[in-house]
């Protein structure tokens, strides 16, 4: 046989993609081309056994006479392309059910985590007992130590659990950086305003009414992206909207039971409640755009930007500790009032914005709007049997259907009709 010859075999194995030990492939015949001469990869066509030799030649063509009937330069990729359908099929299918599972699971989280959170957070600061009861600024502040604590062992598992390699990052991308590290600190002054005033408003407002009111954040956060990030509505969006104003006006729409039943079972005032809803609403909103734009403007992961709102959190709560609480926390102490009902309230806190992370990836809007919807629905009945600090009424029902057909209107998203194919 003339022209140079050169044993191709473990060539041809790594082009199909095989590993390091032995060239078992199965339904493997594939022609390569060199300079000046040409081998063929010969395989089993049935499959399940060992490549059973390598031929040599300088021919201008793949022997035809071997069985297999590709010629030329198109067999390499037709047979490539085959065998990577093969192997991505099961995978597909695989990933599918997984995905599927995880969409399921982050539906349960989700409606976890929001009913768990709204619930426990009023029963803790409706709870009557003995001693003096823990002061809401110091658990936002020791919620975000935790919250803290946690992004640092996440970015401590991505540096592939290496103390070396999470300080190198720590260092690289929070004190190498300081100008982008201070833009968290308008957001993160805002998010700590609005976890305060969360426990103002559960304080003054039944669980069922703050969670319905509370939607009113989509609202602001749609203003706000509209004028700072230049999104567009569409128009489903839009009518959303008014129909989610329409639905909080009437859950908030006095009524004679719901005046009889605030002053026998609520211990505050439903109009301080409501101020510090909407002052929520309106901090969520801003904030949660800021965020938004901080994040698409650089590279830096989620959870070094949380660690960085989390120190600027932590600093001011501390100042809020010292402007409103500082004589309490003198007197009694920093951990005050403090059970083990109010560290899940602050454990929830903390947690909740990393679970929602973790897990948006995998829920769409549908799936979202599913989950506000089951939340307010058990709110409303844990509310009405477990707390008894909440009579619905008609109207309420009305404002609550209205609230949740809002929210699912405000995530559709209607596919433009395809153009039918001709037979």
């Amino acid at each position: 046989m003339n022209g140079r010859l050169v044993p191709l075999a473990w060539t041809c194995w790594n082009v199909l993609g095989g590993g390091g030990k032995g060239p078992e492939r199965r339904g493997v015949s594939v022609c390569l081309r060199a300079p000046d001469w040409r081998a063929k990869c010969l395989g089993d066509q049935a499959g399940g056994q060992s490549f059973r030799g390598l031929l040599w030649s300088s021919g201008p063509t793949c022997d035809p006479g071997i069985g297999t009937s590709l010629l030329g330069e198109d067999c390499v990729l037709k047979k490539l392309q085959g065998l990577q359908e093969m192997e991505r099929e099961p995978v597909t299918n695989e990933e599918k059910t997984m995905s599927a599972n995880l969409k399921y699971l982050s539906l349960g989280i989700l409606v976890f985590q929001t009913t768990s959170l709204v619930l426990t957070m009023r029963y803790s600061r409706t709870l009557k007992e003995e001693g003096p009861r823990y002061l809401s600024s110091t658990a936002v502040v020791v919620a975000e130590f935790l919250k803290i604590m946690a992004c640092i062992f996440l970015v401590y598992k991505d540096s592939k659990c290496s103390v070396r390699t999470l300080n190198r990052v720590l260092h690289d991308e929070i004190l190498n950086k300081p100008m982008e590290t201070l833009k968290l600190a308008i957001p993160s002054g805002i998010y700590t305003l609005q976890n305060n005033l969360l426990y103002v408003a559960l304080s003054n407002l039944d669980a069922a009414t703050y969670q319905v009111t509370y939607q009113l954040k989509i609202l602001t956060t749609a203003l706000f992206s509209v004028s700072m990030l230049g999104k567009k509505l569409g128009m489903y969006q839009w009518l959303s909207l008014v129909i989610l104003m329409a639905g909080v006006a009437f859950v908030q729409w006095p009524s004679d039971s719901q005046e009889l039943n605030s002053k026998d079972l609520s211990t505050g005032s439903q109009f301080v409640g409501l101020m510090a809803v909407l002052i929520a609403c309106f901090s969520s909103g801003f904030a949660g755009v800021y965020f938004e734009k901080i994040l698409k403007e650089t590279k830096q992961s989620v959870w070094i930007r949380n660690i960085q709102l989390g120190f600027f959190g932590s600093i001011f709560g501390l100042m809020g500790v010292y402007v409103y609480d500082g004589e309490l926390v003198s007197k009694n102490g920093f951990f005050q009032g403090y059970n083990q009902l109010t560290w899940i309230v602050v454990v929830l806190q903390a947690l909740g914005g990393l679970v929602i992370a973790a897990v948006i990836k995998y829920a769409d809007n549908i799936l979202k709007g599913f989950a506000t919807s089951l939340s307010i629905i058990l709110s409303t009945i844990i509310s009405y049997f477990w707390l008894q600090d909440f009579v619905p009424t008609s109207v309420f029902f009305l404002g609550a259907i209205l609230v949740i057909a809002a929210t699912f209107l405000y995530g559709y998203d209607p596919k433009p009709a395809g153009n039918p194919t001709k037979a």
